[in-house]
């Protein structure tokens, strides 16, 4: 029963909402689902949980879900709704599939927890079927213009920049060169904020195409300053990755240089607070912005509060890194 002190008043008539995961799993989600889930039970909104994604939506798989169904899972990793990737539901007729099992349960408005590619879904079932869609930021990559951090994205930091201190141990031991590639195919974020954290000699980033070959005299310096290691991060999306970066050192230098991709790692394990804590919020105001009769937006924080934006614009527009922590990177390498 909804608590009076907690309404929301709910001018769109909202009386069933769905959600989904789709894309790449990203620690939070399972939060973000919750949160969804239980901001309707106290809305007196039935939320319909739709398994694999839109996969899983074309071929039917959904279930109610009420409070207790999503308890103890606010802490847990990947998404108890699992995902999936599907190439049906990039064609119209895929789409219609997929509306017309909306339509059979009575929903009134879809929440969609994921990346850019997730969005695109969203957007399209939306423009064909005119179902609300409402977008929640999903992705370790934090990529999508719009929101300041993603779900997900704070506990692959964490989890890379573990990786990365127990790797400089190695490295330290052995003077050696390690080269470690994190996640992060078109955006530099998790590879900056690792570098900086983990004290790193170097970082190279999708967004600056710096020559490959500077990484040398960095290496050549730190060890004329009686570096017994180096620790170079390189994200996926860089020409090359970190085997060129790799390859370039020895080349260079002829110094012991070893790789070590972080990879699905990142994916994975239990939500730091941090990301805990965006996903309720998102998740929460996800089913408000159905009650207020939003469709076709991406909830997101910006400067600690909701905002709303368009969710083409979430790929259409370029989130930058941040250049001041950039130089922050390169001003601590010495």
């Amino acid at each position: 029963m909804t608590q009076p002190d907690m309404a929301y008043p709910n001018p769109a008539g909202i009386k069933r909402v769905a959600v989904l995961t789709s894309g790449g799993d990203a620690p939070g989600m399972n939060a973000a689902i919750r949160a969804v889930v239980r901001t309707g039970a106290q809305q007196g909104i039935e939320v319909v949980g739709v398994r694999r994604g839109f996969s899983g939506l074309h071929r039917g798989e959904v279930q109610l879900l009420g409070p207790r169904d999503v308890a103890n899972t606010i802490q847990r990793g990947g998404t108890i709704l699992l995902t999936a990737r599907s190439h049906t539901w990039r064609s119209p007729e895929g789409r219609a599939k997929g509306a017309a099992v909306l339509r059979e349960w009575g929903v009134d408005g879809l929440v969609v927890i994921g990346g850019d590619g997730s969005f695109h879904g969203g957007y399209f079932l939306q423009e064909e079927h005119g179902i609300p869609v409402i977008g929640v930021p999903g992705t370790i990559d934090n990529d999508l213009y719009g929101t300041d951090h993603t779900i997900g994205y704070f506990t692959a930091v964490e989890t890379a920049l573990e990786a990365v201190d127990k790797l400089r141990d190695t490295g330290a031991s052995h003077e050696r060169i390690f080269v470690i590639e994190v996640m992060g195919r078109h955006a530099g974020h998790i590879a900056l904020d690792v570098a900086v954290a983990g004290g790193a000699e170097e970082v190279f980033i999708p967004e600056d195409k710096k020559p490959i070959g500077d990484v040398v005299n960095i290496v050549k310096d730190s060890i004329a300053k009686g570096k017994r290691g180096s620790i170079i991060i390189v994200a996926e999306g860089y020409d090359g990755g970190a085997e060129a970066v790799a390859q370039a050192i020895h080349a260079g230098t002829g110094l012991e240089t070893r790789v070590s991709i972080l990879g699905h790692i990142q994916r994975g394990g239990t939500p730091v607070s941090s990301d805990r804590i965006l996903a309720s919020r998102l998740g929460e105001a996800a089913v408000y912005a159905l009650m207020d009769g939003k469709k076709g937006v991406m909830v997101g924080r910006i400067g600690g509060g909701i905002a709303y934006t368009p969710l083409h614009e979430t790929w259409e527009k370029r989130k930058d890194v941040s250049r001041d922590l950039y130089r922050c990177a390169k001003m601590l390498s010495i």
